[in-house]
């Protein structure tokens, strides 16, 4: 899951804000110490992209995307999958999304100070640019895969993904309306951050 999906299935705290992002950086290994609330919120940020990856309604949608951009269609439906969790936003979260978006980015703010560089620079601009309102149009969406398409440090096809997207829109918002449901069902489960359902949540 992308961005968004993780900071929504996170609890309204620093830290586990911090740690259910860390995941896409390197974990835990550029710390020297670590919290055990932000290693729980790790473990979830895992748990959360386990159930992902290996979902078979995920897998399967892979084929909607052509075989040049299949390589990293994973990526394509995490951002994608953020896009249509703003679409769908007030079915799955009472607090209106602008002022979760406040709160999760003032919390990031907040453990700014400890996350390893290459976090700090990535949070800084998703946070003072606000990546998500990005995703709230196809266009946006777009124009953030082909940012990550020119970031693989090899040569590749990835550009252009939104056209795959695009073709194939209809059917990917029903994979999300899915699946969606069961992440979130399989995060409260786990419990991993020993917390009650505080994120908001409507139970699915």
């Amino acid at each position: 899951m992308n961005y968004l999906a993780h900071l929504y299935l996170a609890q309204p705290t620093a830290d586990s804000h911090f740690g259910n992002l860390l995941g896409d950086f390197g974990g835990q290994r550029h710390l020297n110490q670590i919290p055990i609330t932000v290693k729980n919120a790790l473990d979830n940020h895992y748990l959360v992209d386990k159930f992902t990856d290996s979902h078979p309604i995920v897998k399967e949608a892979k084929q909607y995307f052509s075989p040049k951009r299949k390589r990293f269609a994973g990526v394509a439906i995490d951002v994608v999958f953020d896009h249509f969790l703003i679409m769908h936003w007030q079915k799955y979260n009472l607090q209106p999304l602008n002022d979760f978006k406040q709160t999760s980015f003032a919390l990031l703010h907040k453990r700014m100070p400890v996350m390893p560089p290459r976090m700090q620079h990535v949070v800084k601009h998703m946070t003072d640019n606000d990546w998500f309102k990005e995703y709230e149009t196809l266009d946006g969406v777009g124009l953030a895969l082909d940012n990550i398409a020119k970031r693989i440090r090899f040569t590749n096809t990835f550009a252009g993904a939104v056209d795959d997207i695009a073709k194939h829109y209809d059917e990917l918002n029903v994979v999300f309306l899915a699946f969606f449901p069961e992440l979130i069902t399989h995060v409260n489960q786990f419990n991993l951050e020993n917390a009650k359902n505080t994120r908001g949540l409507y139970t699915l």
